[in-house]
């Protein structure tokens, strides 16, 4: 957490192996999975999840046609195994009543922020990744939705075992208590 500009998105970035260096910008040190699996910007993809602040997604895709999109790009098994997966995630993350409705876009408004938002986390989702980062979930949406995808990360923390790493810039109160652990960061520093 820390204001614009902080460094929150660089870190991140650094985590996930996509912060690029070049020789004025070294990044230095490891990157380890539960001490002991060492990652990359290669080898993240196979235990962890990166949704970004802005959805990029498809908008004449329905909601169940661009998590099904994403089963075909990232799944190596059966149509019957990927369909099976697509709604599991719709029904974990809300979307059964926009399953059908497409995606749209900023002039052709269709789903809400929040449904938009759950769609892309779960775009990410559907290799069931152990970790999952996120920047910025909450951003662009009003508090009642904002809670609802914050409760949304913590159940899937809680029930299934996701280790959930999350920047966020102003949290409300409601939102705030469902994190576990928090690092603030100002000017690129850790502060707390």
């Amino acid at each position: 957490m820390g204001p614009s500009g902080a460094g929150k998105t660089t870190l991140l970035n650094a985590i996930s192996g996509r912060l690029r260096t070049d020789k004025k910008h070294v990044l230095e040190g490891t990157r380890e999975l539960n001490d002991c699996i060492k990652l990359s910007q290669h080898s993240f993809g196979k235990y962890g999840a990166y949704v970004m602040q802005d959805d990029v997604l498809y908008e004449y895709f329905t909601v169940k046609e661009a998590l099904m999109f994403a089963a075909k790009l990232k799944l190596n098994t059966t149509d019957e195994l990927r369909q099976h997966r697509v709604m599991q995630l719709i029904v974990e993350l809300g979307l059964i009543k926009c399953m059908n409705t497409q995606i749209g876009s900023t002039l052709r408004k269709t789903i809400s922020g929040g449904e938009k938002k759950r769609t892309a986390i779960g775009v990410e989702l559907i290799t069931d990744p152990s970790l999952v980062i996120l920047d910025e979930p909450t951003s662009g949406l009003d508090s009642f939705m904002a809670v609802s995808i914050i409760k949304t990360l913590h159940r899937l923390s809680r029930n299934r075992g996701k280790t959930i790493l999350a920047t966020i810039h102003q949290p409300s109160s409601t939102a705030f208590k469902y994190f576990d652990r928090l690092i603030l960061i100002a000017e690129g520093r850790i502060i707390y």
